[in-house]
């Protein structure tokens, strides 16, 4: 990276020269050699292959050899609506990950498209793809950095490296000489393709471009990362997999029985597909689709953009949450928070670059005072940022540093504009790393003023005078330790201090004169302040059972300080840096893992150790961030969570999940969704059981027992598409339980359906089975024609699955309890499913199709006092669970 070699050493190596910069001849030569300054995006899935990939899993695989053996057997309908289902859910899960793509190219934000350089010793303006190693590079504030390069000169220049390394603050730059071992963040001599110049200026000669530069080789780990498969996947995998396996061991029993009693073995067959039809749920991916697309939309409406349908159920299972600082967990904006004038402590309200706020001394607001006014007034004469509104969105320009100044002279009515009017800058010493300190000399009313700003220890041995009671006093030892004790107090509540003087000074003197015998004005101390909204999000995610671990590029004390602010840090937990994550061994670290709230500057490739390292553990690990550096982690993680506004491309590519308005108690709403939509899929799938264990016992004991098919193979797919259609899409709309954000996550290796949902499954399905056991041997007994047996069992099914519909709005809560008429989406859906029904049983030509007759009064007098037990059932058992529990 050329940051241990001196700097005509570096400029010898790339044969380049720092007057003129390459001529235009070598720039196409090296352009051919390094190919484009860009970084190699990751192959895009075509339309045809992310279409396809929604017909992966082994229940959909299922399905189609279904729909095939149907076609086989001339029963084209049955054939014809199994492929339609299973198409339909492809579609809808096709549509909503392309939508997500194209979300994701609108967010997209747009890389530095032209840079300043030399080239044949002349300043010109490029492309940035065409930037080469060797071109000489010129930089001023506000400039992105296009390549990597090595820094020749650095005026006060300060980049801000928070998307590259966490790191709050700009750094100031230099050109001095660093050791081999120095570690990436701490190589001032290097400016970073993707980071910003905050403030001064250089001058750089590009050292890499494109995948070569740190940007790129973080682009590069990402396509070393495989994508493991969601929770959710898994899931309906195992789920599809142990369906398909019972399924084909009643059959092959049914048929094998049947044979031996003497049925002929063709008949035999189609009763066993008419089995094999009654126990696959041919709705459950369409509907789980569904189910899933419309959590997204709640989910964008609560700033959080899916990328992958099945990741919505992730978050539903997620039990830690790794979050980046910056940006995420703060504002990424410095905030003045505390002034020292005239001996005392004022806090400051207000946040971000709002100009609004106020200085209070104790419980006492303060104004007009003339020490803070004098204090303001220094802090943002000597001063090169600026603030400014657009469309009612206040932000500044320059150092944020500086910014915060400027914020909070405003915040007492003191505007830089305005006030530079009034007191014109005649001269300045900018600030340096090696002095620490920044000079202006401004002129007014009476004379002319020098005011200074910087370290406060640089700023006090500047001073020998001090500002207090209204009057220039000595600065005596006593007060001089005093100011210092104030500094450090400061300090250790992680506060970025600064010193601030002045002095009337001759008309005619240097500014380098002017920093010596100043006055001293006073202290401020500024930090990134954390967002509101995120330790009340942090509170109901360990509320929730999910713990928050902070993993940032910024120094051990911030991250330490901010974590036990926040709730993040708890009493015994570990705080490690990245050099002593370096130091454990892989199976020394995983020891700890579980212990570690807060990692501090820590680098790319840490954060990737950290995520596997829990996720061996166990844990379903969600990974929030915005910059590059979060990239490898975010993609590693079982959810990775990009920031939409502040988030860089690579960072977006790299989730599964964006959060539009870049705010941490989105990510709680998320997990809350999340929770939910997993919660009405479990309902809908137990719902669904009910319907298909139902089903076999009645087709089983029928043709065992007497010989005789209760239900037709139409029949059964007619109740499976109209059951498991509209009630399961209502249900996935259901609102969340009371106290879902209070319940533990689901564990990774807990099943779709719970034992406790499998035995009440179970159980009302071997109730709808004994009611329709026992009309068809009442029927029988009776003489009823057969057509009028299937139909009358035909309808019992479908009306009691209606009711079933309303005991899986919750597994726990009761109708009564949770009010008939919250989920009107389901009342429409059970009225549309009887119309459907009543066509079915009373329409000539749907007769025909379903081979049905008209039912009277008496026989619905019987279907519906029947068919409501399952209702009943379910809710006297929710009862007796209550008052067990309550």
């Amino acid at each position: 990276m050329y940051y241990d070699e001196a700097a005509d050493a570096v400029l010898k190596t790339l044969n380049t020269s720092e007057e003129t910069g390459l001529s235009s001849e070598e720039a196409e030569k090296r352009l051919e050699k390094y190919g484009k300054n860009e970084l190699k995006e990751e192959e895009k899935t075509s339309v045809v292959k992310l279409f396809l990939s929604q017909f992966k899993s082994f229940l959909i695989i299922i399905l189609i050899a279904a729909a095939l053996v149907s076609a086989f057997l001339g029963e084209f309908v049955d054939a014809f609506v199994i492929l339609f289902t299973v198409i339909l859910a492809g579609v809808l899960g096709f549509v909503q990950e392309y939508r997500a793509e194209e979300s994701i190219k609108l967010l997209k934000s747009l890389t530095s498209p032209e840079a300043l350089i030399l080239r044949d010793g002349k300043e010109v303006k490029v492309l940035s793809s065409l930037l080469v190693p060797g071109d000489i590079l010129l930089l001023q504030a506000g400039d992105r950095i296009p390549a990597d390069a090595r820094l020749l000169e650095a005026l006060s220049l300060q980049i801000d490296e928070s998307s590259l390394t966490g790191e709050s603050v700009p750094v100031e730059k230099s050109t001095a000489i660093f050791p081999p071992e120095t570690p990436q963040p701490d190589r001032k001599n290097i400016a970073y393709t993707g980071t910003s110049v905050t403030y001064g200026r250089g001058k750089a000669v590009i050292t890499a471009t494109g995948m070569s530069t740190a940007f790129g080789k973080l682009a590069g780990l990402l396509e070393e990362i495989e994508r493991e498969r969601t929770p959710l996947q898994e899931k309906l995998d195992q789920f599809g997999r142990w369906l398909g396996i019972a399924t084909l061991i009643v059959v092959a029993f049914v048929a094998i029985l049947g044979i031996i009693e003497g049925f002929d073995p063709f008949e035999m067959f189609l009763w066993g597909v008419a089995l094999a039809v009654a126990a696959i749920p041919e709705a459950l991916p369409a509907v789980v689709t569904v189910g899933l697309a419309l959590g997204v939309r709640r989910m964008v409406k609560r700033h959080a953009l899916v990328r992958k349908l099945p990741s919505v159920e992730t978050l539903g299972s997620t039990n830690i949450i790794c979050t980046d600082k910056t940006g995420t967990l703060t504002q990424n904006k410095m905030t003045v928070e505390k002034v020292y004038v005239n001996g005392a402590l004022l806090k400051v309200t207000g946040e971000g670059y709002k100009p609004t706020g106020d200085f209070f001394n104790g419980d006492k607001p303060v104004s007009e005072d003339i020490h803070l006014h004098r204090l303001l007034a220094t802090g943002t004469l000597c001063n090169d940022a600026g603030l400014f509104e657009n469309e009612g969105v206040w932000d500044i320009t320059g150092d944020p540093t500086e910014g915060a100044l400027v914020v909070a002279a405003a915040k007492e009515g003191i505007w830089k504009k305005a006030l530079e009017e009034k007191h014109e800058r005649k001269g300045e010493v900018p600030f340096s790393s090696e002095r620490k300190m920044m000079t202006t000399l401004n002129s007014s009313e009476d004379g002319l003023y020098a005011y200074s700003k910087g370290a406060p220890e640089v700023i006090l041995a500047s001073c020998t005078k001090i500002f207090l009671g209204e009057h220039e006093e000595e600065l005596t030892p006593e007060r001089k330790q005093e100011i210092l004790n104030v500094v450090n107090d400061l300090a250790n509540q992680t506060l970025r201090v600064m010193g601030f003087a002045y002095r009337k000074v001759p008309e005619d003197i240097l500014p380098e004169e002017a920093e010596k015998e100043m006055v001293f004005s006073g202290l401020t101390g500024m930090r990134d302040l954390p967002r509101e909204e995120v330790k009340v999000g942090i509170a109901t995610c360990t509320s929730a059972g999910i713990r928050t671990i902070m993993i940032t590029g910024d120094h051990k004390t911030t991250a330490f300080a901010i974590a036990r602010e926040l709730g993040i840090f708890r009493e015994g937990d570990l705080v490690l840096t990245g050099t002593e994550l370096e130091a454990l061994g892989d199976r020394e670290f995983e020891e700890i893992v579980e212990k570690v709230s807060v990692y501090a500057r820590v680098y790319p490739e840490h954060k990737l150790r950290v995520v596997e390292a829990l996720k061996k553990k166990g844990y379903i690990v969600a990974m929030t961030g915005d910059g590059v550096n979060d990239a490898p982690a975010l993609k590693a993680a079982d959810m990775g969570i990009a920031m939409g506004i502040t988030g860089t491309d690579v960072s977006k590519e790299a989730s599964s999940m964006i959060l539009t308005d870049d705010n941490f108690a989105s990510i709680v709403s998320a997990v809350e969704e999340g929770r939910n939509i997993l919660k009405n899929i479990k309902n809908f799938i137990a719902y669904g059981l009910t319907c298909h264990i139902g089903l076999v016992i009645i087709v089983l004991v029928g043709v065992l027992a007497w010989h005789t098919l209760p239900v037709i193979a139409v029949q059964i797919l007619w109740i499976n598409l109209i059951t498991d259609g509209l009630p399961p899409m209502a249900l996935s709309m259901e609102a969340p339980d009371r106290g879902l954000m209070k319940q533990k996550p689901t564990k990774a290796k807990e099943g779709l359906v719970s034992r406790k949902m499998l035995t009440a499954s179970l159980g009302l399905g071997a109730l709808i089975a004994i009611q329709s056991i026992w009309v068809l041997y009442e029927s029988l007994n009776n003489g009823v024609s057969l057509p009028k047996i299937q139909t009358l069992i035909f309808t019992l099914v479908v009306i009691s699955l209606m009711f079933n519909a309303f005991n899986w709005r919750s597994e726990r809560y009761s109708v009564l309890s949770l009010g008939i008429f919250t989920n009107r989406s389901l009342i429409y859906a059970v009225l549309s499913t009887v119309l459907l029904q009543l066509a079915a049983v009373y329409v000539p030509i749907m007769q025909t199709a379903f081979r049905t007759v008209p039912l009277s009064l008496s026989d619905w007098a019987m279907i519906i006092p029947l068919a409501s037990t399952t209702l009943i059932a379910m809710e006297f058992m929710k009862y007796l669970e209550w008052r067990t529990h309550r």
